[in-house]
């Protein structure tokens, strides 16, 4: 579990590491640049203009005004609705939800609407919209408070699909998907919010903006290849870190995108280092974990030395209590022992 105080990559935040970006910081500054640079940029939201539920959005009402951060009724279906309709005449809205659970109230505005209309029309309409979803499990918050459903979204052609890890990426990436024709899910992972993160120079253009579709190889190793999404790329980080004292040599890949996927960087690891586990905090029937590998398997199968796995929720509710939660979500310790039998074959 992530520590629910100041953290950085490592740790809790030292004395003079307090001006490091906090993760939701970043998501802030980048949506504030983009409302300088654009004035078709707009937000709605429940309670996102006083209140913010999260602190993502906080300050910018006070800047911009009311007009375009705007207070949105609690009816999913008629925010992503009326945004469809904004992106349409040629605005770019950003929606927040409180919780990225609730996106399955707005499916058909989002899958049948959004994702289609580009095809329908031929490219003569396109729907600039970028739908921010708070997401994953860790905080006690419930089972219809806590899921990971981007595996749901990424199935849909015309959307795509955004999972930043740390606050470099969730500016750039947020910049990015703002500027982008086409309907964004931007899944913000809640442990990561108070996360603190140092940024270099590039990260501070406010002309920086990510790649779409290309994946960021966080460590380097020799043989086994992890590939892990938001919180579980640091337990990922913090479990390569403890085994690199026994001599073993893990790669990380953070995927960063789901939608475009980046296969080249994998099999290019895979060819590496011969194995392969994916973890992910998603639901492990039919889910991201197994598209990974069967991404994978299809151009390097030949250089599998063991079979692939997957960690993740084993297609079970998020419980509420912490102890059971403690026991569906993947962890360090998990991966460490998924690692250590892998490499014992």
């Amino acid at each position: 579990m992530f520590d629910t105080r100041l953290f950085r990559p490592g740790g809790p935040v030292k004395p003079e590491e307090k001006d490091w970006p906090s993760f939701r910081g970043a998501i802030n500054e980048a949506m504030r640049e983009e409302m300088r640079r654009d004035p078709g940029v707009f937000q709605m939201g429940e309670d996102i203009a006083l209140a913010s539920p999260f602190g993502v959005t906080t300050g910018l009402a006070k800047e911009f005004g009311r007009e375009r951060i705007r207070d949105a009724p609690c009816s999913e279906v008629a925010v992503v609705g009326a945004a469809v309709g904004a992106a349409i005449a040629g605005m770019r809205p950003i929606v927040e939800f409180q919780f990225g659970d609730f996106l399955s109230v707005a499916i058909d505005q989002l899958t049948h609407q959004a994702a289609m209309l580009r095809y329908l029309t031929g490219g003569q309409v396109s729907v600039p919209l970028v739908i921010r979803l708070p997401c994953g499990g860790g905080q006690g918050a419930g089972s219809q408070h806590s899921q990971s459903l981007y595996s749901w979204f990424a199935h849909v052609p015309g959307i795509k699909v955004a999972l930043p890890s740390n606050a470099m990426d969730a500016k750039a990436l947020m910049k990015a998907a703002i500027r982008d024709n086409n309907p964004v899910l931007f899944f913000e992972h809640k442990q990561l919010y108070r996360t603190r993160w140092p940024v270099p120079d590039e990260y501070r253009d406010p002309e920086h903006l990510a790649t779409f579709g290309q994946a960021a190889v966080r460590r380097q190793g020799e043989h086994i290849t992890v590939v892990a999404t938001l919180t579980m790329v640091q337990h990922a980080l913090d479990a390569a870190q403890a085994l690199a004292a026994e001599g073993l040599s893990v790669e990380v890949i953070d995927p960063r995108t789901l939608v475009p996927f980046d296969t080249d960087t994998l099999v290019a690891s895979v060819r590496k280092t011969g194995r392969l586990l994916v973890v992910d905090e998603a639901y492990l029937n039919f889910g991201i974990q197994a598209e990974v590998i069967a991404c994978v398997t299809e151009r390097a199968f030949d250089a599998l030395k063991a079979a692939p796995r997957r960690i993740g929720n084993p297609g079970v509710p998020v419980p509420f209590a912490p102890t059971l939660e403690a026991e569906v979500l993947p962890s360090r310790a998990r991966i460490e022992a998924a690692i250590r039998e892998m490499l014992a074959r």
